[in-house]
């Protein structure tokens, strides 16, 4: 009888990170369907490689929203996909280097000081595009496309049915507060007659995700690469956290090396198919934790209905439907929550700013960040968080630590 459950757990699980699975493509331009695939695909390969040890569910990434906002504006999705391959590769990189020389490499190479501020670019970079959307605009500000007053009331209702849930629910609700401001948002906005069912009405009930073939462009390439230190350091933090559930030792069994791999692989796979990167999902942890059912199988279904869901088209055409005001109010607290990871990472880690040089490695990252500084040469350019990325990691290698005080 507790093997029949096991599909509808994996079912629960995949409700369970749902809003935040589909809202990140809704942001960044790609398709939902794409998405859904992706992550079950995605979670499948990690299974594979971490032979299924570890009950983890592998979605739409966070850390790449911004990043691939830009890409998309830029250079258009097949270059964006090949700049998202190449950041897998260096999951994959990591993982090897993990290998041969042990964890303590990425502590090294990637100290609070140099991650935390460029979560923090991650976060703040397309702030302005999150009020643009709340405001019933398109993201960069130039045309309206809600009324503002009707636009504004949807958002911020948005917004506090988010915070509201997170903050006051309960048991399996408290982990859907993104999924929650959906429903609400999209409420509202049915109320005052805003959403557009056409695309829903023109699509199939079955249908084959739009899949994009990647490009390689050396300019997004070079801006993508950076943008995977956040996601590395966040897989490590939520294996972490599953190891404290569970009671288990992942970083040994099967090991860091293993669990990096199959986060890196499973992002080349889905950038293959132009679908967003993965990273290992809190919400599903969150939910693991309350559920105490630790059993990986669980996840495989969980990835089995994600790719199933992913060849229904009017699922998909539905996702469309979400108005701007609701991804806006939302994405005003997504936005500054991870900003607040990155200062989090500071203030956890008890990084010294009285010390010059963690005040310089900190402040001149987050002001070319947030200040659009741009470095090139003909054609070569590094600017936004590529730049701040690797200046950061330059710093923290070339100058030096301070010294000890001498025992007296």
């Amino acid at each position: 009888m507790k093997r029949l459950f096991i599909p509808l757990q994996g079912a629960q699980m995949l409700f369970v990170a749902f809003g935040a699975l589909v809202l990140m493509p809704l942001l960044s331009g790609l398709d939902t369907s794409v998405a859904l695939f992706t992550a079950g695909f995605g979670t499948l390969l990690f299974q594979i490689i971490t032979k299924r040890q570890v009950p983890i569910f592998l979605a739409s990434s966070f850390a790449f929203i911004a990043p691939i906002m830009y890409g998309v504006q830029t250079w258009g999705i097949p270059a964006t996909m090949g700049g998202l391959m190449v950041a897998g590769f260096v999951y994959v990189l990591l993982g090897l280097m993990v290998k041969v020389k042990g964890s303590g490499f990425i502590h090294k190479l990637l100290p609070p000081v140099v991650v935390g501020p460029v979560i923090i670019i991650i976060g703040l970079g397309l702030a302005p595009m999150a009020v643009n959307m709340a405001l019933g605009k398109t993201g960069d500000g130039s045309t309206v496309i809600v009324e503002q007053d009707i636009a504004l009331f949807i958002a911020l209702m948005s917004l506090a049915t988010t915070v509201l849930i997170a903050v006051f629910a309960k048991g399996v609700l408290k982990l859907m507060p993104i999924l929650a401001g959906i429903l609400v948002g999209y409420g509202l906005s049915l109320a005052f007659g805003i959403v557009d069912f056409s695309p829903v009405a023109q699509a199939s009930w079955l249908s084959v995700p739009k899949f994009v073939a990647p490009e390689f462009h050396w300019q997004a390439i070079l801006f993508m690469i950076p943008v995977a230190i956040a996601p590395a350091v966040e897989h490590i933090g939520d294996l972490l956290a599953i190891s404290n559930v569970t009671g288990k030792d992942y970083f040994k069994k099967p090991g860091l090396h293993r669990t990096l791999t199959g986060d890196g692989v499973a992002t080349i796979a889905a950038s293959a198919l132009g679908g967003p990167p993965n990273t290992t999902y809190s919400e599903v942890t969150g939910a693991v934790t309350l559920t105490k059912n630790f059993d990986p199988r669980i996840m495989t279904w969980t990835a089995i209905t994600a790719i199933t869901l992913a060849f229904i088209g009017k699922l998909g055409a539905l996702m469309q439907t979400i108005p701007l005001p609701v991804m806006g109010g939302i994405m005003c607290l997504l936005f500054g929550s991870i900003a607040a990871v990155g200062l989090n990472t500071l203030i956890r880690n008890q990084v010294d700013l009285n010390e010059p040089r963690n005040l310089s490695i900190v402040g001149v990252t987050l002001v070319f960040g947030i200040g659009g500084m741009a470095f090139g040469i003909g054609e070569f350019s590094l600017t936004g968080i590529s730049l701040c990325g690797l200046v950061a990691i330059v710093m923290n290698l070339v100058l030096p630590m301070p010294k000890e005080p001498k025992a007296d």
